[in-house]
């Protein structure tokens, strides 16, 4: 069987400390403007992570809301760009399926305080579910097709977008909206990270340098619209998703890159050649070993080049896989690859370029998740 290659990206969300539009966000990278900042800015000086770097979103109105809780908010509003952005109608949307990526979905304004906003009693209101994002989302734009809430820590957001992809295979719904979030900048969450040795106190994001030692927690929501067929010709194409898993140790990933190159052997590129991957490279010290080993392993000969967003966004958790996935979108819109950073360490064999280059062939997004799930994305140059 052929590949599908009917499904398009035909719009896009983001919001992220990167800014509040997906125009934003490719701007940001283009400039290669980094947004970290010291944690005191946020939470308080007297608070233990005052001076830990993380990444938030600025505009902190309107994730404010007295029915909705700041998750929600996040993802109603990335939800709204990506609707506007493939200019669907309430026709469009009333059959459309809606898949929500979370890994810590409203922790950040119940189980931890959020400023200016009134606190709502344990199981008292939608605000303690973790899928409240994807009912709000249903009830304000009209989004009654199937309906979806995937919690797979850090892969979340890829997950998501393969959950829409079967959909729409299925022939279940022709068009599908997916949306990821999170906010994990509360100390109920950043306690658990720092208890797992998973916080980074350096400024700089740099997952390959040898003494790399954690990730930068950051907040950040995305929106995609999927449609078969499609109305945009723009759009990227939506190729493969796979997922599997390690079956090795519920945090840990293995050295060698653990099962991930057997994902990146099976996808179906319908022969081309991979031309770029955006890894998950979070900075932590397993998966500074792990990318470049399942990478090389995948690819012993012609490496593909590769593209590390996190050192611009920070670790967004469950919605990284998905603004990784529509930054690099965006960018593959005009048939181009994002930049990196300059002054990254880069795995030996690969190229990390740091401008703009033009995209050849298909892209890779990786995606982890602890307890050994690994995601992985295929999207395809516009026509």
């Amino acid at each position: 069987m052929g590949i599908d290659t009917s499904i398009q990206m035909t719009g896009l969300g983001a919001l992220s400390a990167l800014g509040d539009d997906i125009k934003a966000h490719r701007e940001a990278v283009e400039g290669h403007h980094v947004p970290f900042r010291k944690l005191g800015d946020l939470l308080g000086k007297a608070s233990p992570y005052a001076d830990f770097p993380a990444a938030w979103i600025a505009k902190r109105e309107p994730l404010t809301n007295r029915k909705w809780s700041p998750v929600t908010m996040a993802a109603l509003q990335v939800a709204k760009q990506a609707v506007a952005d493939a200019g669907w109608g309430e026709d469009d949307l009333r059959d459309a399926a809606l898949v929500v990526g979370t890994s810590r979905g409203n922790a950040a304004g119940w189980l931890g305080p959020w400023p200016g906003r009134r606190p709502f009693k344990l199981m008292a209101a939608s605000n303690t579910m973790h899928g409240e994002a994807a009912s709000a989302i249903s009830i304000e734009l009209g989004v009654a097709g199937p309906n979806h809430v995937i919690s797979t820590g850090c892969a979340a957001g890829l997950d998501a977008v393969g959950v829409a992809r079967m959909i729409l295979q299925l022939g279940h719904a022709q068009r599908a909206l997916v949306v990821a979030v999170e906010l994990p900048l509360v100390e109920v969450l950043l306690d658990q990270y720092a208890n797992a040795g998973l916080l980074s106190k350096s400024m700089k994001a740099d997952p390959y340098a040898p003494d790399t030692s954690g990730f930068i927690p950051a907040e950040a929501a995305a929106g995609l619209c999927l449609e078969v067929g499609g109305k945009h010709s723009k759009g990227p194409r939506l190729l493969d998703f796979r997922s599997n898993s390690d079956a090795r140790d519920p945090i840990g990933i293995p050295g060698d890159g653990g099962r991930t190159p057997q994902l990146l052997m099976a996808m179906n590129t319908d022969t081309a050649e991979v031309a770029a991957v955006c890894p998950h490279a979070t900075g932590t010290a397993v998966q500074a070993a792990a990318d470049p080993a399942a990478l090389s392993r995948a690819f012993p000969q012609k490496k593909p080049s590769l593209h590390l967003l996190k050192p611009y966004i920070g670790h967004a958790i469950g919605a990284s896989g998905l603004i990784e996935t529509v930054i690099m979108a965006e960018f593959l819109r005009g048939r181009k690859l994002p930049p990196n950073l300059a002054g990254l360490h880069v795995p030996e064999g690969f190229e990390m370029p740091h401008q703009t280059t033009m995209a050849t062939g298909p892209v890779v997004k990786l995606s982890h998740g602890m307890g050994g799930h690994n995601a992985l994305l295929l999207m395809g140059v516009p026509d």
